[in-house]
């Protein structure tokens, strides 16, 4: 009972340095989308990737870029353009965060299965079940923050969540391509199962972290599938 208090408190203190963070950078002006997503994928590495979780950081983020555009607006009106580009850079780098947890879960998947191995079934279907839900949670929480924005920055948020209905979002199109995947890999047969020290959100969190310090540049080089699947 104690260590899960502990572990509250402590995600709670890291998503409210998140939300700072993100305030700063977003205040600051300076590279926004590229920051905004550094700093999403480093908080994406260090959390449990269950649905409870990914709202805490979207939401801190989202908090984090509100605040910092507000922040700007305050110290001067005139610059409602540039608040705006910088709020919607904030936005596409959260989005683009997402889109690489999403492509770091099927790129796990596809190593293990590289090896001959294999996660098991209940894992793969827990995981299946929360990245179906991550678009909508996107979309969800930056509907909420418009709701409880002002001004400039509500009229963006909005903007933002008309554009991302109608055309679409990057997560969500990396995870057509991801949960097809998942789908494979779970009616497949004949695979021994990984390890079971190994666990799926292990696996992902250490290709996030080798993202977010620029190890790892491109996920999709370091795994190439036999076949690879385009939608039409």
């Amino acid at each position: 009972m104690q260590n899960d208090t502990s572990n509250t408190i402590d995600s709670g203190n890291d998503n409210a340095s998140l939300e700072s963070e993100v305030r700063d950078a977003v205040a600051q002006g300076d590279n926004v989308q590229e920051s905004v997503h550094r700093l999403t994928l480093t908080a994406l590495s260090s959390e449990i990737h269950d649905l409870a979780s990914l709202r805490r950081v979207i939401t801190a983020v989202m908090r984090g870029a509100r605040d910092g555009v507000q922040q700007r607006l305050q110290q001067t009106s005139s610059q409602s353009h540039t608040a705006k580009i910088q709020l919607t850079d904030a936005i596409a780098g959260l989005d683009a965060a997402l889109a690489q947890l999403a492509e770091a879960s099927k790129l796990a998947v596809e190593e293990a299965t590289s090896r001959a191995r294999k996660f098991s079934n209940e894992e793969l279907a827990r995981a299946r079940a929360d990245l179906e839900s991550l678009e909508a949670l996107f979309l969800e929480t930056l509907q909420s923050s418009a709701s409880t924005a002002k001004g400039l920055v509500a009229d963006t948020l909005h903007d933002l969540v008309t554009h991302a209905k109608l055309n679409g979002t990057a997560v969500g199109s990396q995870l057509q391509d991801t949960l097809t995947t998942f789908t494979q890999q779970m009616t497949s047969t004949g695979q021994a199962r990984l390890e079971s020290g190994v666990k799926l959100t292990h696996a992902t969190s250490d290709l996030l972290r080798k993202v977010a310090a620029g190890v790892l540049g491109g996920l999709a080089e370091r795994v190439k599938p036999d076949e690879k699947h385009q939608s039409s």
